[in-house]
């Protein structure tokens, strides 16, 4: 495909999103599925296309003056991708391009409209009634923040200690550019894409399927380690999902003590499995909500109750911008429902001097302070255990909360906060 078909195709899949409301992914492979002639390089070219639009669809429409599918892409090419005028004008009037540019388009590309008067949330790149909640989780860096998680996010990738070390995956992941990420001595990054490229296939490495290595944000592995020492421990994942925090726990367990996976949706644990075989580990059982009482006997006896609970996943928009345009108060609300009922069950299963880890992959305080200080009010027997994990002192709260986010960590951004139990009455 020439440059005009591949941008007419995101301009094509940017307007099924917004007229039809589909995820990204369900878009993009419905074009893919018609598009046959399309090759590897077509496809990467339009997916980054698409994204990039959604990560910054309000500004650039601001500045095109055009908010429309066309318009966003437009502002893609020239204003985050660095197209001159020409090029785009070139590949407009393409045989399967998107047809000419109007005068107004051309005078845009040329002069785009500044965004100094235009509103926090069209800078930002966010819908409006977010405003408040963003202010009072952000503070005062709320637009550097908006502005990171309108960024490409890198690849991060996680050391399996129960395959490998460091010293020998890091010679493994030299072809595709891998280098320590920082933080954590098991973790690495291969950095975000350029424009329109895509990021190097990990999977092709040989070690991968030998189990050295997961894919994991940086921030998801540092949630998992502030678990702390489980070595020998009883371990609970409580909303296990695919299994990465899962595994994460159990290669720091280093197949000692017993770690139990449980999720409500069991098709989500059906990865678990795969993966936890791949991966070596050995003291894992899968506790599948397709038993009337999967988690029956583990009443007070778990060290540490790990719940990677249901959210609005706010802290993720760099890999998932649709999310953000998708997310309504309604579903806000609901996940707030779910986190407490969530908080609630695993509880139960926490024993006298264990811990609970509670983690969101959310920037709200909604979803985070909020949800934990209500659970605190109903569970007195429950208190903050101030976050001590070496690295990461400066993303501790005063209130001992663990908030990493892209701008100051370089991370997704996730929230975590460990709660000790210091009686048990069944």
């Amino acid at each position: 495909m020439r440059d005009g078909g591949r941008v007419s195709a995101a301009i094509e899949v940017l307007t099924e999103i917004e007229a039809r409301h589909f995820p990204v992914k369900m878009a993009l492979k419905r074009w893919g599925e018609a598009a046959r002639y399309a090759g590897s390089k077509d496809r990467a070219f339009v997916s980054g296309l698409v994204l990039d639009g959604l990560r910054r669809k309000r500004s650039l429409g601001w500045m095109m003056g055009d908010a429309s599918a066309r318009g966003v892409v437009l502002g893609v090419l020239a204003f985050t991708w660095a197209w001159a005028p020409e090029r785009i004008a070139e590949a407009a009037a393409e045989e399967h391009g998107f047809g000419a540019l109007t005068d107004a388009e051309r005078e845009r590309l040329a002069s785009p409209i500044a965004l100094d008067n235009a509103a926090a949330p069209v800078v930002g790149d966010y819908p409006d009634w977010l405003e408040e909640r963003l202010i009072r989780a952000l503070g005062d860096d709320q637009a550097v923040e908006m502005r990171a998680l309108s960024e490409r996010a890198p690849v991060d990738l996680r050391v399996n200690t129960l395959k490998t070390d460091a010293e020998r995956a890091a010679k493994a992941l030299a072809p595709i550019h891998a280098a320590p990420a920082g933080i954590l001595p098991n973790a690495f990054r291969i950095p975000a894409p350029a424009a329109a490229d895509r990021t190097p296939s990990v999977e092709a490495v040989p070690a991968f399927s030998k189990g050295w290595f997961e894919v994991q944000d940086l921030g998801s592995q540092i949630a998992a380690a502030v678990a702390g020492e489980v070595k020998g421990k009883q371990v609970l994942d409580f909303c296990a999902g695919g299994g990465g925090k899962t595994l994460a726990l159990a290669a720091a367990m280093g197949n000692t003590g017993q770690i139990f996976a449980h999720d409500s949706d069991a098709r989500r644990l059906a990865d678990t499995i795969r993966r936890g075989q791949r991966a070596g580990v050995r003291n894992l059982q899968i506790r599948s909500p397709i038993e009337a009482t999967p988690l029956k006997g583990l009443e007070g006896k778990i060290d540490v109750v790990f719940v990677d609970a249901p959210c609005t996943g706010a802290g993720t928009w760099r890999r998932h911008p649709d999310a953000k345009w998708r997310l309504s108060p309604d579903q806000l609300a609901k996940r707030q429902i779910e986190q407490d009922s969530v908080l609630e069950d695993a509880a139960t299963f926490v024993k006298a001097g264990g811990r609970m880890i509670y983690v969101t992959c959310s920037l709200l305080t909604d979803e985070n302070e909020d949800r934990v200080a209500g659970f605190l009010e109903r569970h007195p027997e429950f208190a903050v255990k101030p976050i001590a994990l070496p690295g990461v002192e400066q993303h501790v709260s005063p209130e001992g909360y663990l908030r990493l986010t892209p701008y100051r960590a370089g991370t997704d951004g996730f929230f975590a906060a460990v709660l000790e139990r210091s009686t048990y009455t069944p």
